[in-house]
C-alpha cells in the first residue's frame, strides 16, 4: 500500500508558484465516448456523422496518436461495426486504439472485439492526463 506521513515543521519561505508544465509535445488523444457523433435527437444522423468522421480521419493530418473508446463508443470496435475498416486502417498507420474493458463487459461485448486493445481505466486515465491535447467527440 501507499502511506503518506505528514509532519508539522517550520514553514518554508513562500516561493512564486512554478508555471504549469506544458504538454504541447505530448500525444494527441481522441476520445470517443459514444457510438454516435453529437447529441442531436436523431440517432441515425449521429451514426452517419461518426462513420464520416472516422473515415475522414484516415485522410487528414495529424493523425491522433491514441483513440480511446468508452461508454457506447466501444460498440464501434466490435464485430459488425460499420467503421472497422477505417479503424483497422488507422491502427495500421500506427494509431493506438484503447477500448474500455468495463464498458465492453457492461454491453456483453468482450468476446466480439475486432480492432484495438482492451484496456482499463488506469491506462485510459494515464493516457489522457499525459496527452499534449485531448479531443473529445
Amino acid at each position: 500500500g501507499v502511506y503518506l506521513h505528514i509532519a508539522r515543521g517550520a514553514a518554508a519561505p513562500e516561493a512564486a508558484p512554478a508555471p504549469a508544465p506544458t504538454l504541447s509535445g505530448g500525444p494527441l488523444v481522441l476520445v470517443v465516448p459514444s457510438q454516435f457523433m453529437g447529441r442531436g435527437e436523431h440517432e441515425e444522423l449521429g451514426q452517419i456523422l461518426i462513420r464520416g468522421f472516422l473515415h475522414t480521419l484516415n485522410e487528414v493530418s495529424p493523425l491522433p496518436d491514441v483513440i480511446i473508446f468508452f461508454n457506447s463508443g466501444v460498440k464501434l470496435t466490435v464485430e459488425g461495426s460499420p467503421v472497422l475498416e477505417d479503424l483497422r486502417s488507422l491502427e495500421a498507420q500506427g494509431v493506438q486504439i484503447l477500448i474500455c474493458g468495463t464498458c465492453l463487459g457492461y454491453y456483453g461485448l468482450k468476446e466480439k472485439v475486432a480492432v484495438g486493445e482492451v484496456s482499463n481505466m488506469y491506462t485510459i486515465a494515464e493516457t489522457m492526463m499525459q496527452a499534449g491535447k485531448v479531443v473529445s467527440l
